[in-house]
């Protein structure tokens, strides 16, 4: 079985070879027969953006059409390889303009995911959202009614739901090898947090980039270069961000959500700091009790998270530890994964690597079940065709989005457990938690369905 392997977003875009060279020339201008072509386009140029468009593009009945960025400064790459289609810095303007898209990706930094994405399904496109779906709940919840009602395909980027690691731990659970799940424990090392205070300067807009459009539907502010927001550390901060949390949390609780079957928790408790001002804090501890399922031991199953430095307690970890020389433990748990904890036994799920089966010596016989690799962007695009079904729909990456964005809430509120009623979408016990459900966007940026 496969060692665990961390992998870095800069890992994971050279892992997939998407070089400028290796991306394949499209002629939008001409429109094929209806039917033959999946017009599509991006949202975002660059970074996560370009990983997504140019894997989209791979599929012989897609032709890229157009994108949106608005940081004209960071669309060199895909001038070069798409020069036919058309770049915008406003996206507003490619909806509108655009009269013959089929498809989009929704690659901006959080704030932006839940209005584009709800704007472009209000026009009837099928959409492949990035991680974190929306950057509230609301949002969330929103996407996901209005892509049911209207029938869109939609895929969220959580690619290693497809590859055979997070399938073969899904499996795993499912086929009752741990037997009945106790409690999981999940983390990540990353940092998307900040104590430091905002700085008081106002620097220059940089040349080629639309400020007013970056901040888009939150309130304006000055600039601030050096990487505070764009392009660098937007993840930390509070109205464009969704911390560590929003930022893993769906690709590593997605093994986890799908393995168990998942619903909405009851409640939602942080052991650690809240946010500052304007960022968002590190270190978290956010514990979950979901109610049972079929995969579960009790009425109630916990999922406790951890970012930073934060990490699960010492015996949790020793079960995972594979005995080396004498009495000595084996390496350290990975810097991000989870561990699985059953009846029969324990599995760690590394991110990204193959699930490990403990004690060792319970399991040395076992025969591992066959499991398929799925290329998940294509796989958006045959659902799209009708040769396929999205693995990650909005039916599915909904709610969990929820769940995770709910450990978000649960940061404001320190040592407060926090009682969720998912079907109305509010907290019982805590109603100040709710003015975090959903954000008023400031006026001029309101959008249809949210």
């Amino acid at each position: 079985m496969q060692s665990a392997q961390a992998l870095t977003r800069r890992s994971f875009l050279k892992r997939l070879g998407y070089t400028a060279a290796a991306v394949p020339f499209f002629r939008p201008g001409l429109r094929a027969a209806a039917g033959d072509k999946i017009f599509h386009a991006s949202f975002g140029s660059s970074g996560m953006a370009w990983a997504d468009l140019t894997t989209i593009a791979r599929h012989p009945a897609v032709e890229i059409a157009a994108v949106a960025d608005v940081d004209l400064s960071r669309t060199a790459d895909f001038r070069k390889n798409f020069p036919n289609a058309r770049v915008y810095q406003d996206w507003r303007e490619l909806l509108d303009r655009e009269k013959d898209l089929d498809s989009v990706n929704v690659s901006t930094p959080d704030h932006m995911h839940g209005p584009i994405a709800m704007s472009a399904m209000q026009r009837g496109l099928h959409v492949y959202g990035e991680k974190p779906l929306t950057h509230d709940i609301y949002e969330t919840r929103r996407l996901t009614e209005v892509a049911r009602e209207k029938k869109l395909v939609t895929q969220m980027g959580i690619q290693i739901h497809s590859n055979p690691e997070y399938r073969m731990a899904v499996r795993l659970v499912q086929d009752g090898v741990i037997g009945k799940v106790k409690e999981v424990h999940t983390w990540s090392e990353k940092k998307w947090g900040d104590t430091d205070p905002m700085p008081t300067r106002v620097d220059p807009v940089p040349e080629g980039l639309d400020w007013n459009g970056w901040v888009g539907v939150c309130a304006e502010r000055p600039f601030i270069g050096e990487g505070w927001y764009h392009p660098g550390n937007w993840r930390k901060r509070l109205d464009f961000g969704t911390g560590t949390f929003g930022d893993m949390g769906c690709h590593i609780y997605d093994p986890v959500f799908k393995a168990l079957a998942l619903t909405a928790p009851i409640s939602v408790r942080s052991e650690g700091a809240a946010p500052n001002a304007h960022s968002w804090a590190t270190d978290a501890i956010i514990h979950y009790v979901f109610p049972r399922t079929a995969y579960t031991e009790s009425d109630t199953v916990s999922v406790t998270w951890y970012d930073g430095d934060q990490r699960p307690p010492t015996e949790v970890q020793n079960l995972v530890a594979a005995p080396a020389s004498g009495t000595a433990r084996g390496p350290r748990i990975p810097g991000q994964g989870s561990i699985v904890i059953g009846t029969k036994g324990t599995m760690l799920i590394p991110h990204v690597g193959w699930p490990q089966l403990f004690p060792q010596a319970d399991f040395s016989g076992l025969e591992m079940p066959e499991v398929g690799r799925a290329d998940h962007w294509l796989q958006f695009v045959d659902a799209i065709l009708g040769k396929d079904k999205a693995s990650t729909s909005f039916d599915y990456s909904g709610p969990l989005t929820e769940a995770v964005l709910l450990g978000s809430v649960a940061s404001w509120f320190p040592k407060t457990t926090l009682r969720w009623d998912a079907k109305a979408l509010k907290f019982t016990n805590e109603n100040a938690a709710n003015q975090h459900v959903r954000r008023t966007y400031r006026k001029g940026w309101e959008v249809k369905g949210l």
